[in-house]
């Protein structure tokens, strides 16, 4: 089987321009503006000086041409080059035409005569056809015996089976244009030049904002530090940017003091229960290592406070694992579910934690998109805060109506100056801080409402107590498609 040898050269134009073009990308992109800049440039002045010298050679060539248009030779010049007819220059005298152009006669058959002091010229197709009458008078380069490039005019000459070729040497023009490309090769190269010194330039100072933003998220990589903020001036592309570096910083550092006050929060509200906790095991353990038993009251009373303790800590564990919980990806929790359901159920749980309570519900239908577990748990923390605040015997009213849940308890209230901080993380009342709790249900009850699109706020009720309302967006009827909220529901399978 025979092998081509054109393939591999072919072939391996493309991986050159690869590695040029590889070569390129690496570059600093001021050194690739500044060649972009100059390329350009050059493109341009070279297109723009090939342009004039073209129109400049066309401009001397109609000079040319008009020149042989009025050239007048003598007739009787023309008559005695016919009559004593010369394949090459006579060298004589008689009748002598001016010195600037060359005069021949060309017959029909294509010889020519040279006339006195002209220099013969090489005789084409077109000239024999003016001789002939075939065809007008023609103008054409020409060539003379010697080499010399010239423009020929060729016309009829009355009284003369013949036609008179008239021709002026190109030297003149072509040395012009010579002179001319190169002072346009040269002001192209000072062009190119001063193109790239002015693209340099240019690229320096326009990627100033680009190497402060680059210095600080360098900066900001090498030492986590936040603070750092760019100058943003203008409305162009590069302060858009900055401006949006500068908000991004702001967030992350938001994010990350949030982060550590949660952190710090926790480890406060965790050191409380622990501490009990390990009061009361090592005076059940030194009771255990001295021999001298604990009264059975008082152990009865020191593993309740255990109990209590430990169920605290698991409280506090599972709420802070709700708020840290990141949302579900792609939303796939989110599901059509009937509030006042929700509530309802949450209601037999409040019954069960205050048995001596009254609870006055009005639920009406309601139905909204959330999450059901982190909904179900918002619902059961506002009846469980209404249950720890609620006198013994006391009412508690929840009612639901166009999409707003009112929990009301008859309880001793917050004062005003109070309720901007109920929704904080493990802020409680001082009034409250002897009650059992983690600080962390209201704030529960304040993101689940923001996931959902609502809101929660907390007032103080006409009469006496507080009066807790959560807004959620939704509908009075199910959208299509969605479950029946007459059929039950399987729960979910708790996880392993």
């Amino acid at each position: 089987m025979s092998r081509g040898t054109g393939t591999p050269a072919a072939g391996g134009t493309g991986p050159a321009r690869s590695r040029l073009g590889a070569r390129f990308a690496r570059l600093p992109l001021r050194e690739r503006l500044t060649l972009l800049t100059a390329a350009a440039v050059a493109v341009a002045v070279a297109v723009s000086a090939l342009a004039c010298w073209l129109l400049t050679r066309a401009q001397l060539r109609d000079e040319v041409d008009n020149t042989l248009q009025n050239v007048g030779v003598p007739p009787q010049y023309l008559e005695a080059t016919y009559a004593n007819c010369r394949a090459s220059d006579p060298a004589e005298n008689k009748n002598v035409p001016p010195g600037f152009y060359n005069v021949q006669i060309v017959r029909v058959d294509g010889s020519r005569c040279i006339g006195p002091n002209s220099q013969p010229v090489k005789v084409q197709a077109a000239d024999v056809g003016v001789a002939q009458g075939v065809q007008g008078d023609t103008l054409h380069d020409a060539v003379t015996t010697n080499g010399t490039d010239v423009r020929v005019l060729t016309k009829r000459v009355q009284g003369l089976p013949a036609a008179v070729s008239i021709s002026r040497p190109l030297t003149e023009i072509d040395s012009a244009l010579n002179r001319l490309a190169l002072l346009l090769a040269a002001v192209a190269g000072l062009g190119v030049v001063g193109a790239g010194t002015a693209g340099l330039v240019i690229a320096r100072s326009g990627l100033k904002p680009v190497d402060r933003l680059t210095d600080a998220v360098e900066h900001v990589a090498r030492t986590e530090d936040l603070a750092i903020r760019i100058p943003a001036d203008g409305d162009d592309e590069i302060a858009r940017l900055s401006r949006s570096f500068n908000s991004m910083t702001a967030a992350l550092a938001a994010s990350r003091d949030l982060q550590q006050q949660l952190i710090a929060d926790a480890g406060h509200e965790l050191r409380t229960p622990l501490t009990s906790l390990r009061t009361n095991i090592d005076l059940l353990v030194r009771s255990e290592q001295s021999g001298r038993p604990i009264p059975p009251a008082d152990k009865e009373a020191l593993l309740a406070s255990v109990k209590a303790q430990m169920g605290e800590l698991a409280a506090l564990i599972g709420d802070l694992q709700e708020l840290s919980r990141p949302p579900e990806p792609g939303q796939s929790a989110i599901a059509v579910i009937a509030l006042h359901e929700v509530a309802g159920a949450a209601l037999e749980r409040a019954r069960l934690r205050g048995p001596s309570l009254h609870f006055a519900a009005d639920l009406h239908p309601w139905y909204v998109r959330a999450e059901p577990a982190a909904l179900e748990r918002a619902v059961v923390n506002l009846l469980d805060n209404a249950v720890k605040f609620s006198p013994p015997g006391g009412t508690v009213e929840v009612r639901l109506t166009d999409g707003e849940l009112t929990v009301r308890d008859h309880g001793p209230g917050i004062p005003q100056d109070e309720l901007p901080h109920v929704f904080e993380r493990f802020w409680r009342s001082p009034s409250a801080r002897s009650l059992p709790g983690s600080g962390l249900g209201l704030s529960i009850v304040a993101r689940t409402a923001q996931q959902a699109g609502g809101a929660v706020r907390l007032k103080s009720a006409d009469l006496g107590g507080t009066e807790a309302v959560l807004t959620l967006p939704g509908a009075a009827t199910p959208p299509p498609g969605a479950p029946d909220p007459q059929r039950p529901q399987e729960p979910p399978a708790a996880p392993r």
